[in-house]
């Protein structure tokens, strides 16, 4: 195996802690209720701080990606975010518990940007969205460990020891990983030459301005991902009220249809979009609308079922639909973006889907939920997915063909 694809192994490894430390805490959310005292708007807020947080800081992390050591700041990541995992094992009181939430999101910012940055480096245009669909799988397993297990863990030995287990594991991998990742050159698997000098603030502006491809996108994303963090931060406790299921089974319910079934749709729509790249332009943000517009039917569907077994279809046709589209996130930004701007664009696009879409999603769904049931607020989620085929399709229509011409020359 050459070490282009190892790479994509250690960042998967990575990743899979990245996704298991954020996702643990919703599965122990019963217990925090009855332990603290939380209410279901509290419990929101939680969920909330993390994407606040992550979403503010995601442009200045990319920002600063293009600038450093990808391999630094991917390392340095890992370290921080697993110490603070570690620590919420120690604190009480919602308070305490809402800036270690905040300063988790803080420390797991600058992951995206530095590994879909590097991973474009070792992946040119026939394997990108493959490579980066692959790496997506572990969103999807990390999300399945951190639900499942920290509920088992909390059932038996109370929520803190959840957290202590993640975070402990992760500082270990980053050990291990310091001594095989390398740096690679940036812009070696898209240019002939070394890609140029970092854009400024005012020049990724202007690039805003000129691509209206990266709007459409982020647009999209935040659709999206208010749409997942609806479902994997509520789906627990839902399972819990709703079906009277025990934490550690709610958690893995909740998680593993729905993760399985992405793994099987991110790497379907990777293989799909680069095969598709290679006879049009669109390819790859065709393969996204597909996605959200195939997966919307099947998220109502979750609000409004009461029989397990039609949840856990419902759970599973919409995770490979969520996957298909999730492959191409980075895919089909980098389409329109040059190497020395990768960086700074994941960080904005990061930014604006945890700021408008996660930031947002636990505490609407909370108040909804305070008010009508959480089923209502799930089943509401549905239309924003139909949003976000709508702006993906305009984008496959009318720009992307052009804007992909524009990083043929030098910003």
């Amino acid at each position: 195996m050459s070490y282009r694809w190892f790479v994509v192994g250690m960042l998967w490894c990575i990743s899979f802690f990245n996704y298991a430390d954020r996702q643990a805490i919703f599965s122990v959310f019963p217990l925090l209720e009855k332990e603290l005292g939380l209410s279901m708007v509290q419990l929101g807020l939680l969920g909330s701080a993390f994407a606040w947080v992550y979403g503010l800081s995601g442009f200045f992390a990319g920002f600063v990606v293009d600038r450093i050591s990808r391999k630094k700041a991917i390392l340095g990541g890992l370290y921080a975010w697993s110490i603070i995992c570690m620590s919420t094992a120690f604190f009480r009181g919602f308070h305490a518990l809402f800036a270690l939430r905040a300063a988790e999101g803080l420390g797991e910012t600058i992951y995206y940007p530095a590994s879909m940055s590097m991973v474009s480096d070792y992946h040119g245009k026939k394997t990108r969205s493959r490579a980066i669909g692959i790496h997506q799988t572990s969103v999807y397993a990390g999300t399945i460990a951190g639900g499942f297990f920290a509920g088992l863990i909390g059932q038996h030995y109370g929520w803190r020891w959840s957290f202590i287990v993640f975070g402990g594991l992760g500082i270990l991998l980053g050990f291990v990983l310091t001594r095989f990742l390398r740096e690679p050159v940036r812009g070696q698997a898209d240019l002939a030459e070394p890609a140029g000098t970092s854009l400024s603030l005012s020049e990724f502006v202007q690039l805003l301005r000129r691509t209206p491809t990266i709007i459409c996108l982020v647009g999209a994303f935040i659709c999206s991902n208010f749409v997942a963090v609806v479902l994997l931060t509520w789906m627990p406790k839902f399972l819990y009220d709703q079906f009277h299921m025990g934490l550690a089974v709610a958690g893995l319910t909740a998680t593993i249809f729905v993760q399985l079934a992405s793994v099987l749709g991110s790497l379907t729509g990777g293989w799909l979009a680069d095969f598709l790249r290679t006879r049009t332009p669109r390819g790859r943000i065709l393969v996204q609308a597909a996605g959200v517009l195939c997966g919307a039917p099947f998220v109502a569907w979750c609000g409004m079922t009461r029989s397990v077994a039609s949840l856990i279809v419902a759970l599973t046709a919409w995770g490979f639909c969520k996957g298909m589209y999730d492959a191409n996130i980075f895919a089909s930004l980098f389409d329109v973006v040059r190497p020395e701007a990768r960086g700074t664009a994941a960080g904005f696009l990061n930014s604006m889907g945890w700021l408008g879409g996660g930031g947002s999603a636990p505490v609407v769904i909370g108040f909804i939920a305070r008010d009508r049931g959480l089923s209502a607020g799930i089943t509401a989620a549905s239309v924003v997915y139909l949003l976000a085929c709508v702006l993906l399709l305009i984008a496959a229509v009318f720009f992307v063909k052009k804007d992909i011409c524009q990083t043929e020359t030098p910003i």
